[in-house]
C-alpha cells in the first residue's frame, strides 16, 4: 500500500517514469499506471453512480516522451474494466478539463497525463470530473483501490477513438475574445510572441493568435519535445522569463506570452521587455477583474507581497484576502467565500496557478491570457 500512496502529490499523481536518472527508480510503470486506470473507472462508477460499461472517460498529455507509453497503460486499463476511453492526444490540461464540459464531449471524467515543469524523466496523471479536478481525499480514495487490485499485467489491445479536442478548446477562446472585443480580428496591427517551452502550449500561435489577426513572428519553443531542451517551461524560472523577455526585444514585439508544460500557469512580458509573473501577474489579473466586479475579494496564497495588497485594496478598491499556498487551497478558498456569499470571482497563486469564477475556477493560463488579450486589443 505504502508505495502507491508515495505517488501522490496532492491531488495529483506523481512519480519517475523514466529509467536512467541514479538513485530514481521507476515508479509509474505499466502494470501500476493499469491499475489506476482500472482504479480511477471504478472509482468514478461509484461517484457518479453509474455503470462501468457506460462511462466514457478522456485521456489527453503534455509533452514528455513517456506519455505515449503511459496513455497506451492508462487505455488499457480503461478497457479491462470495460470503460470507453478517447484519445485526445496532445492537450493542455485546462483543454482535458473542458472535455467534461463541452457540449460535444461530455465526457463522464478526464485524466491528463501531465507533471507540470518537473524534469524530463518524471510524469503524472490529474484527474477531472465536470464539477472540476478531484481533491486530495479523491486521489487517495484512488490510490487505494489501485493498490487492492494490484499490478496488472493483462495487455489488451487498443481500441480508442481520437478526438481533436485542442480545435474545439482554441476555437472556444476565440469565440469570446471575438464576442468580448466585437471584432473578427481583434489582434490585427499587434506584434504578439509565445514561448511554448516545448509544451503543449504551442496551438495558441496558429489556433488562437493567427486567427485573431496577430503577427506571431518571433514566437519560440512551439514544437512539443518532452526533453524540454532550450529552457524548463516554467514562467516562475529566471532563464525561461529572460528568453521570451528576449523573443520581445529581439522582435519588437507589442506582448509576450509564456506557458508552462500543460498550459495550466501563464506569465506575460510587455512591449518594453518587463516580465508580468507573480506579484504582477496577480495586479495585472486583478486589475481586470476588479473593473469587472468591483469591491469583490481577489484570493491568493500567503506569499503575495504587501505592495500587491495595497494595489488590490488601496488602488483598486478590492478585497485582498491571502490563504495557505497551494494553487487547490486558493481555488478552494474562493469557492467557500462565494458558498458564504461574499463575491469572489478571481483566485490567484504566485506560482501563475490562477482561476475565474466564470471559468469553472479551472486554472487555466490560456483562459487568463485571453482575457488580457481582450484588454489590450
Amino acid at each position: 500500500m505504502e508505495r502507491w500512496l508515495k505517488l501522490q502529490n496532492g491531488s495529483d499523481i506523481r512519480g519517475v517514469a523514466i529509467a536512467g536518472v541514479d538513485g530514481q527508480p521507476v515508479t509509474l510503470d505499466d502494470p501500476i499506471v493499469r491499475s489506476i486506470g482500472c482504479a480511477f473507472t471504478q472509482w468514478l462508477a461509484q461517484r457518479l453512480g453509474k455503470p462501468v460499461t457506460q462511462l466514457r472517460i478522456s485521456v489527453g498529455h503534455d509533452s514528455r516522451i513517456s506519455a505515449d507509453r503511459i496513455k497506451t497503460a492508462i487505455f488499457q486499463g480503461l478497457i479491462i474494466s470495460r470503460a470507453t476511453g478517447f484519445d485526445c492526444g496532445l492537450a493542455s490540461t485546462p483543454a482535458m478539463f473542458m472535455s467534461t464540459v463541452f457540449e460535444n464531449h461530455r465526457y463522464d471524467g478526464a485524466m491528463m497525463i501531465t507533471a507540470s515543469h518537473l524534469p524530463f524523466n518524471r510524469n503524472g496523471i490529474k484527474f477531472f470530473l465536470r464539477n472540476g479536478g478531484l481533491e486530495k481525499q479523491d486521489i487517495t480514495e484512488i490510490l487505494t483501490l489501485a493498490a487492492e487490485i494490484g499490478e496488472v499485467t493483462e495487455k489488451p489491445d487498443i481500441v480508442a477513438p481520437a478526438i481533436n479536442l485542442m480545435d474545439d478548446y482554441a476555437a472556444h477562446l476565440i469565440t469570446i475574445i471575438r464576442k468580448m472585443t466585437g471584432s473578427i480580428t481583434p489582434l490585427s496591427g499587434l506584434k504578439i510572441v509565445v514561448d511554448a517551452g516545448n509544451g503543449a502550449g504551442g496551438f495558441f500561435v496558429d489556433k488562437v493568435l493567427q486567427p485573431l489577426g496577430a503577427d506571431t513572428t518571433g514566437s519560440q519553443f512551439l514544437e512539443p519535445d518532452g526533453i524540454f531542451p532550450n529552457h524548463i517551461p516554467n514562467p516562475e524560472d529566471k532563464q525561461a522569463m529572460a528568453a521570451i523577455i528576449a523573443a520581445v526585444k529581439v522582435n519588437n514585439a507589442d506582448f509576450g506570452i509564456i506557458f508552462d508544460t500543460d498550459v495550466d500557469r501563464a506569465g506575460a512580458v510587455d512591449k518594453n521587455g518587463r516580465p508580468i509573473n507573480r506579484n504582477r501577474f496577480i495586479a495585472l489579473m486583478a486589475t481586470i477583474v476588479l473593473e469587472e466586479h468591483p469591491g469583490s475579494v481577489i484570493v491568493t496564497d500567503s506569499v503575495t507581497s504587501t505592495g500587491l495588497k495595497w494595489w488590490i485594496e488601496d488602488h483598486l478598491g478590492g478585497i485582498h484576502h491571502r490563504f495557505k499556498r497551494g494553487y487547490r487551497n486558493v481555488i478552494n478558498e474562493a469557492i467557500r467565500l462565494n458558498n458564504e456569499g461574499q463575491k469572489s470571482y478571481l483566485a490567484l497563486e504566485t506560482s501563475g496557478h490562477g482561476a475565474l469564477k466564470e471559468n469553472y475556477f479551472l486554472d487555466d493560463g490560456a483562459y487568463q491570457i485571453a482575457k488580457i488579450l481582450i484588454k489590450i486589443a
